[in-house]
């Protein structure tokens, strides 16, 4: 397992109980601490845990940590086992998760890209939603050990079709979380309690996880990252970048990645998606 923070400690752990032997890298030691102290092995490198490994996740921020972890002489693709399988669970670029798809093919490597939705409630509990593209024959292979860690887990295609899944996951929470945060603070400038409006309001029509999950983290003020405000903005990018390949516009993704750009200049990078609160209750 590489990379370990919010997303990757739960997944790891359930790995633990289950009974695999969990080799671990994660670019901040201190954060594996925890898994070692369950019985993880820690390795220096992502090469490391590579050659000790015959299946390899990764769970990193970025497309360029995803890059730095998969390509160069201490990386993944280098020092993989022989038939080893390469899965990444990061929100990363489609074309991305294609290269190292083709790169794994060519070294006698198996690769799928699975990112996954759910939060860091979803990891805690296992009940990640996974969205996979790569070779079906695979995707059956890695189905048992998917199943430790989701409950809704989806081949969507081939190598990239994951990673597109994800887009989509993301652009339909942009614009939902807009609407969540605006129903709330709307109430709460109406003289509503915002708790009950809550109970009337998340079983209906208007319901969704972002409402239900974290519409109460909002009334609380709480804004701890369950996913990270700066994340999130590099998956909109993505999805941006994506759609204007396919000569497409996302109006609602447009105008909500503007505001959390907004946001992160504030200083909000590292606090959770639900911080959006903020920015509308001070009156944008």
């Amino acid at each position: 397992m590489i990379g370990v923070g919010v997303m990757g400690q739960s997944m790891a752990g359930h790995f633990l109980k289950n009974g695999y032997a969990v080799y671990v890298y994660n670019r901040t030691k201190s954060k594996a601490d925890p898994l070692i102290a369950q019985g993880a092995v820690w390795q220096d490198t992502p090469g490391g845990v590579a050659a000790h490994s015959q299946i390899v996740i990764t769970m990193v921020g970025f497309p360029s940590d995803v890059e730095e972890v998969y390509f160069g002489e201490q990386g993944i693709l280098a020092r993989a086992q022989a038939g080893a399988t390469l899965v990444d669970m990061t929100t990363s670029s489609p074309m991305l998760a294609k290269r190292i798809y083709d790169e794994a093919q060519q070294r006698g490597l198996f690769a799928l890209d699975a990112p996954v939705s759910g939060g860091d409630i979803g990891a805690r509990e296992a009940r990640l939603s996974i969205m996979v593209g790569g070779d079906r024959k695979v995707f059956e292979r890695m189905l048992p050990l998917f199943q430790y860690i989701g409950k809704n887990i989806v081949h969507q295609g081939a190598a990239g079709a994951g990673q597109h899944t994800k887009m989509c996951n993301q652009i339909a929470i942009a614009s939902n979380m807009m609407g969540v945060v605006e129903a709330l603070v709307y109430a709460e400038r109406a003289g509503l309690d915002p708790q009950t409006v809550l109970k009337s309001i998340e079983t209906g029509a208007a319901g969704s996880w972002s409402l239900s999950n974290l519409g109460p983290r909002m009334i609380g003020g709480d804004f701890a990252p369950g996913f990270y405000i700066k994340h999130f903005i590099k998956d909109m990018r993505i999805a941006l970048e994506s759609a204007a390949e396919m000569g497409l516009e996302l109006p609602g993704l447009t105008l909500a990645k503007s505001l959390y750009d907004r946001l992160a200049s504030q200083g909000e990078g590292d606090s959770g998606t639900q911080a959006l609160y903020k920015l509308i209750r001070a009156g944008v």
